[in-house]
Order: C-alpha cells, then structure tokens, then sequence
C-alpha cells in the first residue's frame, strides 16, 4: 500500500484496537480500545434512532434454512451463507437482519394504527467471503450492521423515506466527510415482482430524492430499488456505505399483513435502513478518514496525565482522579522516562491531550495541556478544561472546539 495513504490495519496496531488470527480468519478480535469505539459509535447511532422513534431489539444468528428459501435469500445468495444441521433440520446464519424483523412483525396482529413500526438493531451477521477477498476491517466474514425495517402504509412510505434520508445525513455529518453522494440503483436483472411494482416502488424513491443524485442502473436489491449514500474521505477516496430499500415483496412472501380502517388484510410495506453498514467497515474508513484521530468523544483514551517526576506523583493521580469523575476516559502515566519520550508515545498512540504535571501545576492549581496537532502548551483551571472537553465529548464534535 502506498506509504502516503494511512493503512487502517497498521494505525489499529499502533493504537492497540484489535488483531487478527488464523483460528478465525476473516473475523475480528477487539481490543479494549477498539471495542470502546464500537460501543461508542453504537451508542451515538442510538442516540439517533431515539430522536426518530425507533425500537430497538435483538433477533437470533441461527435460523431455519426454510426461511431463507421463502425469503428468496437462499436461491440468491446461497454460495455466501454458512450453514450448519441439528438434529434433523438445517439452520443457516443470517447474512442479512430483515428475516427476523419481519418475525417480529408477524408475531400478533397488527392495526394500521401500529404504523409505521420502525425496527433497529445492531446485528451480527455472516457472510462466507472469499478468503482471498478478505481485507482488515473492510471485507469480513461476521460484522454487525445497524439494520433498520420500517413497516408502513402506502400512504406513509413516502414521508418515511424522507425521514431517512434525513437522519442518514445528520449521522453523516457528524463525521466531517468530504462529500456525500446519492444514487438510485434500479432494479436488477434477477429480480423477484412484476414489472408494474417495480415502476412504482423506483417512482417513489426518485421522487423522495427530489434531485442532486445518479441513476445505477441494474444495481437494485433482488426484492426492490434502493438508494445508496456514498462517503468521500478526505483523501478523495469513495466508501459506499448507508442504503435506503424499498420492499413490496417480503411481507408477500413472508404473508404478514395489517388490518387496515375496512378490517381489511392489508401487506405493509417495508423500507430497509442502514447508515454506517458494517460497524466494523465504518470504522476502518473513519481510521483511514482520519489517519487515526478520532474525535475526543470516539477516542479510547481522550486524556493521558504525565508526572514531570517522581516528586509530582501524588498531584498527578489527584488530577486523573478528578478527571475520571467527571466521566472523561483518563489515563496516567507515572513511569520514571523522559518527559519528551512519554510525549512522543501517547503522540503517537492519538491521545487527543496530554496534561502535564510539575513545580508549577501543581503551585497555582493549573493544569498544562498539550493538545493533539499542536506543540503549544496551554495553562488553564482544571475546571475549565474539564467543562471544555465535556461539552466537545456530548456534542460529538469533530473537531477541537476548546473554550477555555
């Protein structure tokens, strides 16, 4: 790999956020620092899915392979399921979440007053890639998707649809890339529905879309078209990562349905919602994105506090313990090296700030902060470092925005 454009498997080492090993290839083994991202990632995606009304649940890795030939999966994508028998029945792992949503949706009768009824969840997935296709974090074999079905009528799919898109751009915002590009992708050549369907489901995604997007001709969904949100990182490189689907066939398949004002069985539509894909693959990107430095709120450790000396251990595990109160992830370094050395390391390892602690720190009361990127050190109160980087970690800024 070019030595210009930063790896995210060599900058996961340097911070220590997860490995590999031959026992599992094509998995991930997380470290404490890269599962802290994870949950965090997940944590501000539910954030979102609170602001917009979702319920959040869990379905099983394990289910019967008779599903997924209903669903069509099998026919479709059998090459990349594992599979695996008990007893007499054979079971698949899911490579996709929507089967089990739609079991929850199925399990009692549904009132159009119900709708719309938005799933989320964080689910594991599986998928048999090739092992010579695997690649870090961007091409696994399990990933967790944060999948999303809403259940809707007719009537609301089309404001439905506007809400995601809104909240696939206010999540990606959040993360300061370059450019987000939309494209439409139509309906495939093996494909299940009639053609009279498919014009209306592709109709009401255009026009949901409004403008400023491109056409993918043949790139649909084997059920439905769907909308594809594209990343460019800083580097000008594209990511293809949230989607937005439209399915009018599952519920068919499936046969669940909902009792409409006439009492009558009516099959909901169903529109499937991913922003960041595989969690795992996002935050590849975002290491890459960002050669490693996080935003404060995402970064594993956000504060590391360094002892001039040994005279200075005390006042310094008094100021990370003030630190560590306040709910901020703090670390100290006490060790008997250099000043310049422990500098250098935490530097490397994209600690956002390092707080220095000697003679006069520990004389006025202050604190010396040396932000990331920055040589310069900066003397403030402790308590007004401690309300600057609260404020930057619970408004999910990118970027430094200190006030003290």
């Amino acid at each position: 790999m070019d030595k210009k454009i930063p790896d995210h498997r060599k900058i996961g080492k340097q911070m220590n956020l997860f490995c590999f090993d031959d026992t599992s290839p094509g998995n991930i083994f997380w470290n404490q620092n890269g599962l802290i991202i994870f949950q965090e990632l997940k944590k501000y995606v539910r954030s979102k899915l609170k602001k917009y009304e979702y319920q959040e649940v869990k379905t099983p890795t394990i289910l019967n392979e008779s599903l997924w030939k209903n669903t069509g999966h099998l026919q479709n994508y059998e090459k990349n399921m594992f599979k695996t028998n008990s007893e007499s029945n054979k079971y698949c792992l899911k490579p996709m979440n929507c089967p089990g949503h739609i079991k929850i949706f199925g399990q009692k009768i549904r009132s159009y007053k119900d709708l719309p009824l938005r799933i989320a969840e964080f689910g594991s997935c599986y998928r048999n890639e090739l092992s010579g296709s695997l690649h870090g974090l961007m091409r696994v074999r399990e990933f967790t998707q944060d999948d999303a079905h809403i259940f809707c009528t007719e009537e609301q799919v089309f404001k439905e649809i506007r809400k995601c898109i809104e909240m696939v751009q206010e999540i990606y915002k959040t993360f300061e890339f370059k450019k987000v590009s939309i494209k439409l992708a139509t309906r495939p050549k093996q494909r299940i529905g009639d053609e009279r369907q498919w014009d209306r489901a592709e109709s009401i995604l255009e026009r949901a879309l409004e403008k400023n997007f491109d056409f993918l001709p043949e790139n649909g969904a084997f059920y439905g078209p769907k909308i594809e949100f594209t990343l460019h990182d800083k580097l000008g490189r594209e990511w293809q990562c949230g989607t937005i689907q439209l399915d009018f066939l599952l519920p068919i398949k499936l046969g669940i349905s909902y009792i409409n004002e006439k009492n009558e069985r009516i099959h909901p539509m169903i529109i499937h919602r991913a922003v960041l894909g595989s969690i795992e693959r996002f935050i590849g990107i975002l290491i890459e994105h960002c050669d490693g430095h996080f935003p404060t709120w995402l970064s594993p450790i956000q504060v590391v506090v360094i002892n001039v000396s040994k005279k200075y251990i005390e006042f310094s595990k008094k100021i990370v313990r003030k630190i560590r109160k306040s709910g901020i992830r703090v670390e100290q370094d006490l060790r008997n090296e250099k000043i310049n050395f422990k500098i250098r390391q935490h530097s490397f390892s994209r600690v956002p700030y390092i707080i220095l602690c000697g003679r006069e720190e520990e004389r006025t009361g202050n604190i010396s902060i040396r932000e990331q990127f920055s040589q310069k050190i900066v003397k403030v109160p402790i308590e007004d470092f401690i309300r600057s980087i609260s404020s930057e970690i619970k408004n999910y800024f990118f970027k430094r925005r200190n006030e003290y």
